[in-house]
């Protein structure tokens, strides 16, 4: 079938619509496709057809009527972020926002700017800080250099500003979620957002390392989770790692893989299964960790690739509980994995870094598996 990407978005939307006739829960649609394939487009393509579908008795300004029924982050989310470069001229790198009731609701109207340095700072470093100006028209950064010192007005880098982006859009989805939760209407403490239908995420991994990108994926999940609105998530993403820990966060019954044909037209393929299915996911995990051991580069989220490792070997034979596949002394072991995979949302009580013998842990339990469970 020759379906462009209207058609596409059109048929994420007859997804939702049908699960709701059938008294399904469908909160989110999970998207997987290769960069290149044409996620950013869709995003757009999705958010014309959303206004395409508009009430007719609707009036107003266009951007305003979509957010009235969509929230998307995308690539063009970063459009509202721009270098000052005559401020630059002055000494001060500057990053100015563009005038936007995206960020007037959330910064000035909700007062949100340290939640959004909370999350900044656990999605880069801790030391990192970004500092709005009085009307939130501008951003700059310090850096806590020790000796109760810090290093004014830095420019950061793309992939800190991307976070910084998300973390922004991030505060603004979770006020709005815990703002469509309160069943009566009236309690609000706005109506914004009382007809809001989706949220669509495109790809907010880019720029982050595994370690974050878990914490991030994660914390998505924990909010969709935390959704009791009939408010729809569609999430698109390239990172196989990314797909899979939301795909089993949420236990999805399915996700969708977007592939574009030779001809320039797309399909939107059914995927019954996470990534295991399709791209030996399973094989991935397992060089992660051998690399990780092999250069002595243990991290936290190495644990949660290991219980990951141990939940899909666990599925795969049969076995009831992935804890039993361990070796002996289990519940040590496994309380040093779940000390280390509780994903406990950007708590002020951060998990701390491995130590040598907890290090040793992941070596020790990753051969047990390969040895006894046959990996090939």
């Amino acid at each position: 079938m020759n379906n462009t990407l209207i058609n596409i978005a059109e048929q994420i939307d007859r997804n939702a619509q049908n699960a709701q006739k059938k008294q399904k829960a469908l909160k989110t649609q999970l998207i997987y496709a290769f960069n290149g394939t044409g996620k950013t487009r869709l995003s757009q393509a999705f958010k014309e057809f959303i206004v395409s579908q508009q009430d007719k008795t609707d009036k107003g300004d266009s951007s305003a009527l979509t957010r009235h029924k969509i929230l998307y982050y995308n690539a063009f989310t970063e459009d509202l972020f721009v270098w000052n470069n005559n401020q630059y001229q002055q000494g001060e790198h500057q990053l100015s926002i563009q005038p936007n009731s995206f960020t007037d609701w959330i910064l000035k109207e909700q007062g949100q700017e340290q939640n959004v340095a909370r999350y900044f700072q656990a999605y880069t470093q801790h030391n990192l800080t970004p500092h709005f100006n009085e009307d939130f028209s501008a951003i700059t950064f310090s850096l806590a250099a020790g000796n109760d010192q810090r290093i004014d007005n830095i420019k950061i880098s793309k992939g800190e500003e991307n976070n910084l982006i998300w973390s922004i859009f991030f505060t603004l989805i979770s006020l709005v979620i815990a703002e469509r939760n309160i069943a009566e209407k009236s309690e609000r403490s706005t109506n914004e957002f009382d007809q809001l239908r989706y949220i669509f995420i495109d790809d907010p991994v880019s720029s982050l390392d595994e370690n974050h990108l878990i914490q991030l994926a994660a914390d998505i999940a924990q909010l969709i989770k935390s959704n009791e609105s009939d408010i729809k998530f569609i999430i698109t993403t390239h990172n196989s790692l990314f797909y899979n820990v939301l795909y089993n966060e949420l236990k999805l019954p399915n996700g969708y893989i977007l592939r574009r044909l030779a001809d320039g037209y797309f399909e939107l393929e059914n995927k019954q299964g996470d990534s295991n299915h399709s791209f030996s996911y399973h094989l991935y995990l397992k060089q992660l960790l051998q690399e990780a051991i092999k250069e002595n580069k243990i991290e936290k989220y190495h644990f949660t690739l290991l219980r990951n490792l141990y939940e899909k070997t666990a599925c795969f034979l049969g076995y009831r509980h992935w804890s039993d596949l361990l070796p002996d002394d289990r519940d040590v072991y496994l309380t040093r994995i779940i000390n280390f995979t509780s994903h406990s949302t950007l708590s002020n009580e951060m998990v701390p870094e491995p130590s040598e013998p907890e290090k040793q842990i992941v070596a020790f339990l990753l051969n047990h598996l390969l040895e006894n469970y046959n990996f090939n």
